[in-house]
């Protein structure tokens, strides 16, 4: 069956006679320690806050710590009922599953100097020991060292030039001359122009289909930057999605926002923000109005379309809103699986119902794996998702799962942000600039590791808080 993660949000510390958490729902226990939670009253509408931060992901969990150091008074708006945004736990069969976000790796710093910060370890993800992926009649299997070097060759040429447009992967537009004739390029695009044979358009199509929610949405620039920031090699853009932090991926989160001191709010989703008389008033739903010198919106570029703005926003993003960031189909689906032990890899081509399997923790009676689906899969439908495991791993056998559909969470609107063709030139840096008293945040956002990283996340916040306390003086 399909289902919701569980929710988890922080533990409250620190300067809590000035801060309160906040839950609209009421009483509640927290993560991390039995924390009795409030309903917020209608006098916390009338609190002296320096600043008002709209969403509890990464981007904003950084700029309300950023500002608190400052000693600024925050409030976050968190329309969930937990914190994370498209960072998600959950469990299956009595395992910590990610069903949003999962990965980081070398090379992404700002997430290693978190991590050293709050003294966390890392552990390393499982390592496939066999490779299955598209022949010419089915499926073939191969080691992980064949089909590493056969990516690594269909890639390379893939990805030809990217080292001279993007010579300076975090500082995107450095050969904003090289971009013209590469950003308008859709992934489909590229596919096309290498004139690939079956097979190995199936393996590039499927690889990058993963990525992109399908390639006529996802742009060639948008994939070839996290390829050069990764090292300029397939190997190497894949060994960033190799870590996971002790805790999950909320562990660092939840200590930011401790660290925060602010005063969080959940289910207290946004329906407005106007600015009136220098200061900035931000409506939930229900009516509540609270006011700050300045707002961060730190909610996925696709979510930006739901929410009223006095004044209207500029060009830029109303045109990034309506075409959205999200990739536009992304569903993760975990998997108990019997009938098999094998630390096996699958890859599918695009179109497929699942195209990538990826093994996880093995069980006395088999294994977790997680996969990534294409549109072609209903996974309401458990027979479904049983015949598309059979049909990548005939002797596999599915338990029971967990799927999580970001198109359909109604507070992302979409999944992982990849920039879609002619985003890159048409909006940055324009789109990271305040407007008014409104500073933009979020990992769709950023200028390196952007969309589907929590590096990204971060290198935004960082920027988008230094920008807020500028505007509230």
């Amino acid at each position: 069956m399909t289902e919701n993660g569980d929710s988890t949000t922080p533990r409250a510390r620190g300067r809590v006679k000035r801060r309160t958490l906040l839950k609209a729902a009421g009483a509640t226990a927290l993560t991390a320690g039995a924390v009795a939670a409030t309903a917020p009253s209608a006098a916390a509408a009338d609190m002296p806050y320096d600043a008002i931060v709209v969403g509890a992901g990464y981007a904003g969990g950084t700029v309300a710590r950023e500002l608190g150091a400052r000693g600024m008074r925050v409030l976050v708006l968190e329309a969930r009922g937990r914190i994370g945004g498209r960072i998600e736990p959950g469990t299956l069969a009595g395992q910590h599953v990610e069903l949003g976000g999962g990965w980081f790796g070398p090379g992404q710093d700002l997430v290693a100097r978190e991590l050293k910060r709050y003294s966390l370890t890392t552990t390393e993800d499982v390592h496939a020991t066999r490779m299955v992926m598209p022949g010419p009649n089915g499926y073939a299997s191969h080691s992980p060292q064949e089909a590493g070097a056969r990516l690594n060759s269909l890639f390379a040429d893939f990805y030809a030039g990217s080292e001279q447009y993007f010579e300076r992967p975090y500082e995107p537009l450095h050969r904003k001359d090289l971009l013209a004739s590469v950003d308008r390029l859709s992934l489909a695009d590229r596919i096309a122009q290498l004139k690939l044979s079956g097979v190995d358009h199936d393996w590039v199509s499927g690889a990058t289909s993963v990525f992109a929610g399908g390639n006529k949405t996802g742009s060639l620039t948008g994939l070839a930057q996290w390829y050069q920031l990764a090292g300029g090699t397939y190997d190497k853009f894949l060994s960033v999605m190799s870590q996971l932090p002790e805790g999950g991926m909320i562990s660092i989160l939840e200590r930011m926002l401790r660290e925060s001191g602010a005063t969080i709010s959940l289910n207290s989703p946004v329906t407005a923000i106007r600015e009136r008389g220098g200061l900035t008033q931000v409506e939930v739903r229900g009516g509540r109005v609270y006011q700050a010198p300045v707002v961060v919106l730190a909610t996925p570029v696709n979510m930006w379309s739901t929410l009223t703005f006095e004044p209207g926003l500029p060009k830029v993003y109303t045109e990034a809103a309506r075409e959205g960031l999200g990739v536009p189909h992304a569903t993760k689906l975990w998997l108990r699986v019997k009938g098999t032990s094998e630390a096996v890899s699958a890859q599918a081509p695009e179109g497929a119902p699942i195209l990538l399997l990826i093994p996880q923790k093995q069980l006395p009676d088999g294994r977790i794996f997680v996969a990534f689906t294409g549109p072609a899969l209903d996974v309401s439908d458990p027979q479904a998702v049983r015949a598309a495991v059979r049909g990548l791993l005939p002797e596999a056998r599915v338990a029971e799962y967990r799927a999580k559909e970001w198109h359909k969470d109604p507070w992302a609107r979409g999944g992982w942000g990849l920039r879609r063709p002619g985003q890159l030139l048409r909006q940055l840096p324009d789109i990271q600039q305040p407007f008014g008293r409104i500073v933009f945040a979020g990992g769709d956002i950023a200028s390196g590791w952007n969309g589907a990283f929590v590096e990204g996340a971060l290198e935004s916040g960082f920027r988008a808080a230094e920008q807020a306390a500028t505007l509230a003086g």
